[in-house]
């Protein structure tokens, strides 16, 4: 490496290394051999060809001076070709150690990039539905590429580097020691002038690419949410184009201002750096010539420490800068290591059954529920705040009784915040009761295999989420051995073939971010599709109709009429009239069942159902 290449490299880490000052964490290096483990034997191979590597780059200048002398000494033209020869041996040598080191660098660096993400990705799967109603997604999707990046350049990049470094930085002193140690030792003493302004450009540099950063993360979050269909439509009907474009344009001039600044102080920066390295270059000639002149140093031996002199200014910068990047590494390790160290609220029991092969029944046993707090399910540095928020734990129900036989279709109703969609998300374990228990077919589901929940249940929500993937992909996430034929009749069964039928590419039809490109009404109806062809003994239907109009609503509601048959069927609706022929109805208020009965009975008791009735119909002005 030139010492050119040198300053750019040191220049390089002092802008990217995070100087954090942590305490050292000897759980965080057990968890970081943990994931080294798999790979140790080609780690092995990496650090010995990275030494080998730091001898060969040495033995070239050494040779390069002997064909000097050999050539001032007269000696044989077959001393000098063999001489000659050697050094292109050593530089095949290189060029091929150079090729494999690479390619065990990529191998190693990647597959722990790999075992990192998918550990990641499938701990974060585990999570409760609280944490991924905290966490900024942005913040969460940054260390599973930011952060596993940065660890794994702990072993593809500064590992590697630290030991070549070293070795290098001994032999090479060592050599230059033995040739002159006057002249070694004058070269040094302008090491700082190399080094120091580095580190303290780099800190300077840092701070104008993390503003940078920080302006272009703004712009991003900006185009995010104004270029997505429901930002567009707001931003048309509510927004300020004129003031919007203003703010982008700012923060977009800044970023350019801040891009010339840092070319230029980086071009200052290496001009200057270069002119030292070339002053250095001056020293060794100037004064290995003196001395060679004297006849106290041979013409070789100038050459030598001319070229030894950037093996040895190469590795001093790159360990200048070494616990920094170390440092940085840890601290990347650390923010992904946080997450794997956040415990799931919800986890399966070894000894866990499946849900029992027989006509299942839903019970609630004198249920009571806190959402957890913020600490139980998320991370400070995940919501982007100082403090997680303390708040928390406040009861939402309160001894919750009922129980759904098999075949039968239940329906709960209350005002909005009573408790009814807390009830739908507690069957299917997002969250677990904190006292009583919910039952499956007379088993606690805490005693559940989450296969066989998730085998037993069919779940419409209110949003009926979709991905931003063909209709075909979001019907077969339900059931993925699904046939054509399976697929066609659930659509039909939720009133919908005719229309994918209309569509360009039919089932390969995308349906967009959220499915923006279908109504409210088509959404939920393929939301709907999904629940027929799962075809699964239990539904929850939580507002499973709030998005038809009023001729779709009727013709999903036979259609689900159909589908509750012969199941155990709980129902949520706001729209009382689609539940009046449910075998029971619980009333639910401030999280507390208030009564229990069918529609007529509930009607002639005059009580909180019969009141909800009256206000729909219009017969109560709102409350």
């Amino acid at each position: 490496m030139s010492m050119e290449g040198a300053a750019w490299t040191s220049l390089y880490h002092a802008m990217h290394a995070t100087d954090e000052r942590r305490p050292f964490s000897i759980a965080t290096l057990r968890c970081i051999a943990a994931f080294a483990r798999p790979h140790r034997r080609h780690l092995a191979l990496f650090l010995l060809l990275s030494v080998a590597g730091a001898l060969l780059a040495v033995a070239t200048p050494v040779l390069a001076g002997r064909v000097v002398d050999e050539i001032v000494g007269g000696a044989s033209s077959k001393t000098v070709l063999t001489l000659a020869g050697l050094i292109a041996v050593i530089a095949v040598l290189e060029a091929g150690g150079s090729v494999v080191t690479r390619y065990l660098s990529a191998t190693i660096g990647e597959g722990l990039i790999l075992d990192l993400r998918t550990t990641v990705f499938d701990h974060v799967q585990k999570m409760p539905v609280a944490f991924f109603t905290r966490t900024r997604t942005g913040a969460l999707v940054s260390r599973l590429n930011n952060d596993v990046i940065g660890a794994q350049r702990a072993f593809s990049d500064t590992l590697s580097g630290v030991v070549g470094n070293v070795v290098m930085l001994v032999l090479t002193f060592a050599v230059m020691l033995r040739i002159s140690w006057q002249i070694t030792l004058l070269a040094l003493v302008l090491l700082p002038i190399f080094v120091l302004p580095a580190r303290r450009m780099g800190r300077r540099l840092a701070r104008l690419e993390r503003e940078a950063a920080d302006h272009n993360a703004t712009m991003g979050n900006q185009m995010t949410e104004r270029f997505s269909a429901p930002g567009a439509t707001l931003v048309k009907l509510y927004g300020r184009p004129a003031q919007e474009s203003a703010e982008f344009a700012m923060r977009a001039r800044r970023v350019r201002d801040i891009g010339v600044r840092t070319a230029m102080v980086q071009w200052v920066f290496i001009t200057a750096l270069t002119l030292v390295s070339a002053l250095a270059l001056a020293l060794v000639y100037g004064l290995g010539g003196w001395f060679a002149l004297r006849g106290q140093l041979d013409a070789g031996s100038v050459v030598a420490l001319a070229l030894l002199l950037t093996r040895l200014y190469a590795p001093l910068t790159a360990l200048a800068s070494a616990r920094v990047e170390v440092m940085s590494a840890l601290v990347s390790f650390e923010r992904v290591f946080e997450i794997l160290d956040l415990e799931p609220l919800i986890q399966e029991k070894p000894a866990a059954v499946a849900v029992p092969a027989e006509p299942v029944s839903v019970e609630f046993d004198a249920v009571s529920f806190s959402y957890p707090a913020a600490d139980k399910v998320s991370l400070a540095s995940l919501e982007e705040v100082a403090v997680l928020d303390a708040r928390g734990g406040t009861r939402v129900l309160h001894d919750v009784s009922f129980r759904v036989e098999p075949g039968q279709l239940v329906a709960l109703v209350g005002s909005s915040g009573a408790g009814k969609s807390t009830i739908a998300s507690l069957v299917p374990r997002l969250y677990d009761a904190d006292d009583g228990a919910i039952r499956l077919a007379g088993v606690d589901v805490r005693d559940l295999t989450g296969d066989s929940i998730r085998a037993t249940l069919g779940m419409v929500t209110q949003d009926g989420h979709l991905f931003h993937e063909s209709v075909r992909y979001n019907l077969l996430f339900a059931r993925p051995d699904a046939t054509e034929e399976e697929l066609w009749d659930a659509l039909r069964r939720a009133r919908l073939d005719t229309l994918i039928k209309a569509l360009p590419d039919g089932l390969d039809t995308v349906v967009g971010e959220r499915g923006a490109r279908l109504s409210g009404g088509q959404r939920q109806r393929v939301a709907i599709a999904r629940a027929f062809l799962k075809d699964a003994p239990v539904l929850v239907l939580d507002e499973a109709t709030s998005h038809l109009d009023a001729v779709s609503e009727a013709a999903v509601r036979q259609a689900l009429e159909r589908l509750a048959r012969d199941r155990t069927t709980l129902v949520i609706a706001h729209r009382l009239s689609t539940i009046r022929d449910a075998d029971a109805i619980v009333v639910l208020d401030e999280g507390r069942v208030v009564e229990i009965g069918s529609h007529a009975v509930l009607l002639a008791k005059g009580g909180l159902y019969a009141h909800l009735v009256a206000r729909q119909l219009g017969a109560l002005a709102p409350a």
